[in-house]
């Protein structure tokens, strides 16, 4: 397994059938107009590769909060379902503490769906805490993915 770390669009682009694995109704169209915005806005991707095929992807964005300082999030964590349960997951976040530590951010930050109960189990057993609430008001439910 190759862990690599995808800074371009055309790179990304390239992963767009595992990150239809979280969101199956998404278009390539739509993938690329909203990636066009979140990589002039510091996102990067990390991807896990089985020789060419990805088998794991999340996005990265840094920021700086009052609270935190300098911090590192995770966003849209994916592993293919055929490559589950065999350390693919715990690839990307050593990769992501590392690059948290390199670019000395405070913490890595993330948002588990509330019923997302693997994810929660992973988590935790990553190190990860719930700190607080994200709270969310919708006003345009079609813009969702």
């Amino acid at each position: 397994m190759k862990v690599k770390e995808l800074t371009t669009l055309a790179e990304m682009l390239d992963q767009f059938s595992t990150m239809q694995f979280l969101y199956p109704e998404m278009t390539i169209m739509r993938y690329e107009q909203l990636l066009k915005s979140m990589v002039e806005n510091n996102y990067t991707q990390i991807a896990v590769f089985n020789d060419n095929l990805c088998v794991g992807l999340t996005g990265l964005w840094t920021g700086t909060k009052l609270w935190t300082g300098k911090y590192l999030e995770i966003d849209n964590f994916i592993v293919h379902p055929d490559y589950r349960k065999m350390g693919i997951g715990t690839l990307i976040t050593d990769y992501v503490a590392e690059k948290a530590k390199q670019l000395q951010c405070t913490c890595i930050v993330l948002d588990a769906f509330t019923g997302n109960f693997p994810a929660h189990r992973f988590y935790y057993n990553q190190g990860y805490v719930p700190r607080g609430f994200h709270f969310i008001k919708t006003i345009d439910e079609n813009g969702f993915s």
